[in-house]
């Protein structure tokens, strides 16, 4: 009884360990899709935004434009990985009795992870001759669950499965101000992005038993509440009328927040390049990808992404085709996913939808938006 009392408490250590040494204590976060466009285009926005969302994506491109652009905009992303959300309902289901069967969920279930992404907001930008201005008040939201390392799913003595998912996530509540200036006609242009943040950090658990119903959703925890400031860079060359290069580094004060349970979650910098080119002027091609890897809040799981995309546009604009792909390079369980989207355009008022499916993963990338352009 003693040897089996102190392999418990040493399982347990190890797991309390397991605990300290997950990344949501110090995390980036991964590069949130944000905007139709963006995600119609395989997630690629950093070379060839210029509306209102280069406030986000890259502050540089707000003066590639002399408009005036007002929208809103939501977002949202998730990766189920190992079909988490269809083995919750298969417990939910089971009826206890079976410990062959009980066993067979468990296995199914541990190592499963979900990751979540959402992003919305009010969005403006304007100008004063090679003068860009832009703001906004948007909520940036990434999280994920994945399995308590030290309560993995197992049979107990009533020949149930059992066990407990960890859930973290962190809401960046911001107000952004972006400034930026064009050299040379366009040639060159490059921006700042400064933030005030509100975090609204979470940390909680869900315990889940055979034949009970759970939902991690709703096992978030209270959130804990801090503020932080940031700032964001970019920049645009456009070496030829048909070419652009673009760059932007965020989150460069490495913004942190009181989490929950005592830790802190802080956002590391992120870099993203981004290139653009125009065979016809209805024709953009672009690709991005994330120079940095970037931690999320699942264990083992980083996010450094290479999207692709292409947009042709019919009728001085009155209508957008847009499709494209991405992969998560990081992820060896992750799949290119394609995205497909439209825009429709009428006089000022534009409105957009875009997204894309993984039909392995079941991941899954949705965005639509209204603005009004001058």
């Amino acid at each position: 009884m003693r040897g089996k009392a102190m392999k418990h408490i040493f399982i347990r250590a190890l797991g309390l360990t397991a605990l300290l040494l997950i990344p949501n204590q110090v995390l980036a976060g991964e590069f949130v899709v944000v905007g139709p466009r963006a995600a119609g285009m395989g997630g690629a926005g950093v070379a060839i935004t210029t509306d209102a969302l280069a406030t986000y994506w890259n502050p540089a491109g707000l003066a590639m434009t002399q408009t005036v652009d007002i929208r809103i905009q939501a977002s949202g992303q998730g990766v189920d990985r190992l079909g988490v959300r269809q083995t919750l309902d298969d417990i939910k289901n089971f009826t206890p009795g079976n410990a062959a069967a009980a066993q067979g969920l468990a296995d199914r279930i541990n190592g499963g992870t979900i990751s979540a992404a959402a992003a919305g907001g009010l969005y403006f930008k304007g100008h004063f001759g090679e003068h860009a201005f832009g703001f906004n008040i948007s909520d940036v939201a990434t999280g994920g669950a994945f399995v308590d390392p030290s309560r993995r799913f197992a049979v107990n003595g009533a020949n149930n499965v059992q066990g407990t998912f960890l859930l973290r996530g962190l809401e960046a509540r911001q107000a952004a101000f972006s400034y930026a200036y064009a050299f040379a006609d366009k040639t060159l242009a490059i921006g700042i992005t400064a933030k005030a943040i509100q975090g609204a950090a979470y940390a909680g658990s869900a315990t889940v038993t055979g034949g009970q119903d759970v939902t991690l959703t709703d096992s978030l925890g209270k959130a804990k509440f801090s503020s932080a400031f940031s700032v964001d860079v970019g920049a645009i060359y456009r070496p030829a009328s048909w070419l652009r290069l673009g760059i932007v580094a965020k989150d460069l004060t490495q913004p942190e927040f009181d989490a929950p349970d005592g830790s802190k979650y802080k956002m590391l910098p992120q870099v993203r390049g981004g290139v653009a080119v125009n065979p016809y002027s209805s024709l953009t091609l672009t690709a991005d990808m994330d120079v940095t890897s970037n931690k999320t809040f699942v264990p083992g799981i980083k996010s450094q992404v290479l999207s692709v995309g292409a947009e042709q546009t019919i009728l001085n604009e009155f209508l957008s085709l847009r499709a494209g792909a991405f992969k998560n390079v990081q992820d060896a369980g992750a799949t290119i996913t394609p995205t497909a989207g439209i825009g429709l355009r009428v006089f000022a008022l534009r409105v957009d939808i875009g997204g894309g499916y993984d039909f392995r993963e079941r991941g899954a990338l949705a965005s639509g938006s209204v603005s009004l352009t001058f």
